[in-house]
């Protein structure tokens, strides 16, 4: 071997296979990640998420086979028992991890649940951050037609999953209530022959509520879900009406809705804008005073109109988090004096984290649930493989449409070669930077806000804003349990939904 090749062998990334052999005495090396939590921790996860928080070049010492059971008696036995290394090179309980691991993966079971069903692009406000363009109410053509609701139903039937959800979202889907009565009453025909269990969803800002669609919303077991965004001065701002009183119409609302329906069968989402960031105290308050008792904070999505008003609109990952960490505080702050109080993103982190068990939330799945969790079927007929995706399509890019009601066959949507596409980019197990990241397990694969944030389906992590903020908000619930036992207590009870 030459001067220049003995050189280049030396450079290389991978060396020669005996290198990698582990040795005979000792322990063996089971898959597992590592992520520095601060400067004096740092967090081990393996293939199913389980986890230990150990100081800082604990990892280290474990790859170089410097952890022994003389001298690190407590430490060795985690390592053992959690799956991180094993004394034998063929772990003795390895049909565990592996049926914790499809436990982990059973969302895919049963294929797609969620059917959303845009049944009335018409809308009454003309909230600055929204993500479509709305029509006037006047505007019949921009409901969804009737043999469209037909053969999304025919479609959601068609599903493998007993148990559907059948949202129906806007636009102000009230202003076409007519036709969500239609729905309903086909759906539930058809669930009765295919032998599937239907849960519907209203998406509504509550302004149309009639006392009629109320009391059929209880004849039919409906949920009601709606925008509250804080107090009246941050809410009428962010979600205009001409009346300028969005806000009292929805706190109206919401409690002619737990009159009728029952407290729990309505539920709300806030949208953080610019004027939001000032304000997280304010907001988790007037969620707690309206007699919530979670509440979901969320970032604007970069989709759609939304986009258009970058002074209302726009703002870096790192504003929004000192924004999230400000109101957890609070949050938290409520269930130390003894009241139960959760944020819904962080409990479903945490469940990923602390429990064996999948979650159902879209965008923390991997693979993701665009398709396997999720459908959309557009007003004008159009199929998308999420809510965002039609969002996209308002700015005529089409790149997430998989069909059209009028001719589309299920196995052309589903397993087409869009589907397929898509298909290359929703495993974060398999993107380059979430392979090797400590946080996969908890996190997800995103190919919508990729493609919309970073031009491709694939992303970049280094600039990706959707790795910034979930990797922040894993590391930073994760150093909280660490750092007080009393804050984990409470993020079990979150998980566990004990008051």
């Amino acid at each position: 071997m030459n001067d220049t090749k003995k050189a280049e062998r030396k450079t290389r990334k991978f060396l020669e296979a005996d290198y990698y052999q582990q040795p005979k005495e000792g322990y063996f090396l089971l898959p597992f990640r590592f992520h520095r939590l601060n400067g004096q921790k740092e967090i081990l996860v393996n293939e199913v998420g389980d986890f230990l928080v150990v100081p800082t070049g604990t990892a280290e010492r474990v790859i170089l086979r410097k952890i022994s059971p003389a001298t690190d008696e407590v430490l060795y036995g985690d390592l053992i028992a959690n799956f991180f290394i094993s004394e034998e090179q063929i772990p003795p309980l390895l049909n565990v991890l592996s049926t914790r691991y499809r436990t982990k993966k059973s969302f895919l079971d049963y294929f797609t649940s969620l059917h959303i069903f845009v049944i009335s692009l018409r809308c009454e406000h003309t909230c600055h951050y929204c993500q479509v363009s709305r029509a006037s109410e006047d505007k019949n053509a921009f409901d969804m037609k009737r043999h469209h609701i037909d053969k999304g139903i025919e479609l959601m039937m068609q599903s493998p999953n007993p148990n559907v959800t059948m949202e129906f979202q806007g636009g102000e889907a009230l202003l076409a209530f007519d036709n969500i009565v239609y729905a309903v009453e086909k759906a539930t025909q058809e669930a009765v022959r295919k032998n599937k269990h239907i849960t519907y969803v209203i998406c509504t800002n509550l302004a149309p509520l009639t006392d009629e669609m109320l009391n059929y919303c209880k004849e039919h077991d409906i949920l009601i879900s709606t925008s509250l965004d804080g107090p009246a001065f941050i809410h009428n701002k962010n979600r205009h009406r001409p009346q300028k009183n969005s806000y009292e119409l929805v706190i109206q609302g919401i409690q002619r809705c737990r009159a009728v329906l029952g407290e729990d069968r309505v539920s709300a989402l806030v949208t953080t804008s610019v004027l939001s960031l000032d304000y997280p105290q304010e907001i988790v308050d007037e969620y707690y005073t309206q007699g919530f008792r979670s509440i979901f904070l969320r970032p604007i999505s970069p989709y759609g109109f939304a986009t258009r008003n970058e002074k209302k609109n726009k703002y870096d990952t790192a504003r929004f988090l000192e924004f999230y960490k400000k109101a957890l505080a609070r949050i938290i702050d409520y269930n130390l004096k003894g009241n139960f109080f959760r944020e819904d993103y962080a409990s479903i982190i945490l469940k990923k984290v602390m429990t064996p068990f999948p979650v159902g939330y879209v965008d923390l799945q991997s693979p993701a649930g665009m398709i396997n969790n999720v459908i959309v079927f557009n007003y004008d007929g159009k199929i998308y493989a999420t809510d965002e995706s039609r969002m996209l399509a308002e700015m005529n890019d089409f790149t997430f449409q998989l069909g059209h009601l009028e001719d589309s066959t299920y196995e052309e949507i589903f397993y087409g070669e869009k589907a397929q596409y898509l298909a290359e980019a929703w495993t974060n197990e398999s993107l380059p930077g979430c392979s090797e990241c400590a946080f996969q397990a908890y996190c997800g694969a995103d190919p919508v806000m990729n493609y919309a944030t970073q031009g491709d389906i694939f992303g970049y992590r280094p600039t990706s804003t959707f790795c910034q903020r979930n990797m922040e908000i894993i590391r930073y619930l994760i150093e909280l349990m660490d750092s007080d036992k009393k804050i984990e207590n409470i993020f079990r009870n979150w998980v566990t939904g004990r008051s």
